[in-house]
């Protein structure tokens, strides 16, 4: 069955990393930092953090704060920004759309939907296992799930955790339109994914290619099932969430929430670009204001793709310790970091998919990175090679830049994660003329 919307224009759900999205660089332009805001709909902040700490570099604040407010001013509902360059107190901006306040005043804590940044979650739980001895990455998928996955006798879980299975994105299916719609709210389990995405040929040999599959880890979620007797949200909560004190940071199994959370918007069928497919103009959910607020819909199709929910605070955390080697031995962390090559065209010098984060280089340093698009959720979280350095931003939109179907909002997203990075690497973004 062929995909709603054929691949040439549109990305995989779930997930929103495009090869280029870390590498393309826009002026910026440093401001001076907003910190008398109150009363203005505007607030920037800077988290607690221990004395030793030096000052935060304000130029890269208010830069940071402007590219935040443009991005809203494109159309964005909503935007949340954390950077911690391992040295300063981190740099906390939120801005949000004054409609959107009406409902919910936008903060850190906030919880939010991160799509496909819950790939590194379950890479990481894989790899725990794998020093436990109780799989090995090199284990062929039939072992684990015998009958389940096509050709699953020559993939290994390697090849599931850094996307060179092969396996058909069992989002571009157009059962599961409905679904990202918000117009139905199935439970989906892991076993009826598997067997949506069963249904289509595989792409190519396996291990001779990457290309970008939710099904990947789909697999993997029904793996950590099988291996441990236990769910993906048990095993989240007990090996990640609760001994990192992530206490806003669960794998959601259905609409509901646990703590205030980010509303996530999309354009209404009469506001929506013209640049999204008709597919998938007409979102369901709660009306305001042009938009549709989806953070009521089932998210259960994301499963152990992209169903976690966190913040900005939880995932700096959550980076510090997985790259560092507080969660995986020394062993686990470089095999997490082996990479294969994402661009065809580019294999020596091109971003590289490792297992479950991927990397690339930037005029301000290498990041290790993912990013999530999931209906009204944009994410994206960057790191250094040793977690010493954190950044994340967040936006409660997602078919803007899943379909770069409005070009003012891609730009304004695009200076801001690059300022992002930069200012992570306690540097200033480079101009058009560097």
């Amino acid at each position: 069955m062929a995909p709603v919307v054929s691949s040439s224009n549109r990305r995989s759900w779930s997930r929103r990393l495009r090869r280029t999205s870390a590498l393309v660089w826009v002026p910026v332009v440093a401001l001076v930092t907003c910190t008398a805001c109150a009363g203005t709909g505007q607030t920037v902040s800077t988290a607690p953090s221990a004395p030793a700490r030096l000052t935060v570099d304000r130029a890269q604040h208010d830069a940071l704060a402007r590219l935040a407010q443009e991005l809203v001013d494109a159309g964005a509902p909503g935007v949340t920004v954390r950077v911690d360059d391992g040295r300063s107190r981190p740099v906390e901006v939120v801005r949000q759309a004054p409609w959107a306040k009406r409902a919910h005043r936008l903060t850190q804590d906030d919880e939010f939907r991160m799509g496909s940044n819950t790939k590194t979650m379950m890479a990481t739980l894989v790899l725990m296992l794998a020093a436990d001895g109780d799989l090995s990455l090199d284990d062929p998928v039939e072992k684990w799930l015998p009958g389940k996955v096509p050709g699953g006798d020559r993939i290994t879980l390697r090849m599931l955790l850094n996307h060179t299975s092969g396996l058909y994105d069992y989002t571009g299916d157009p059962e599961l339109l409905d679904s990202i719609l918000g117009k139905s709210q199935r439970r989906w389990t892991s076993a009826q994914l598997l067997a949506v995405a069963a249904r289509h040929d595989v792409l190519f040999p396996p291990g001779t290619r990457w290309s970008y599959s939710n099904t990947d880890y789909i697999a993997i979620g029904s793996v950590l099932e099988r291996v441990t007797g236990s769910t993906p949200a048990a095993l989240i909560r007990d090996r990640i969430a609760r001994p990192l004190g992530l206490d806003h940071t669960y794998y959601a199994t259905d609409a509901s929430w646990r703590g205030p959370y980010a509303r996530g918007y999309e354009p209404d069928a009469a506001h929506m670009p013209s640049d999204v497919p008709d597919a998938f103009k007409d979102v369901a959910g709660n009306p305001v204001q042009g938009h549709v607020d989806v953070s009521g819909n089932d998210v259960s199709w994301g499963g152990a793709a992209g169903a976690v929910v966190s913040n900005t605070r939880d995932w700096s955390r959550f980076y510090t310790a997985l790259m560092s080697g507080k969660l995986l031995p020394e062993a686990q962390v470089e095999e997490l970091r082996r990479t294969v090559p994402m661009d065809p065209d580019n294999p020596e010098k091109g971003p590289g998919s490792g297992l479950g984060i991927e990397t690339g280089s930037t005029p301000c340093g290498t990041i290790w990175a993912h990013d999530g698009g999931m209906t009204g959720y944009s994410s994206t979280n960057y790191t250094d090679v040793k977690g010493s350095r954190t950044a994340s931003v967040l936006v409660s939109t997602e078919f803007a830049f899943e379909f770069a179907a409005d070009p003012k909002m891609v730009a304004a997203n695009e200076a801001l994660q690059t300022a992002a990075i930069c200012a992570m690497f306690g540097k200033q973004a480079p101009t058009q003329t560097d």
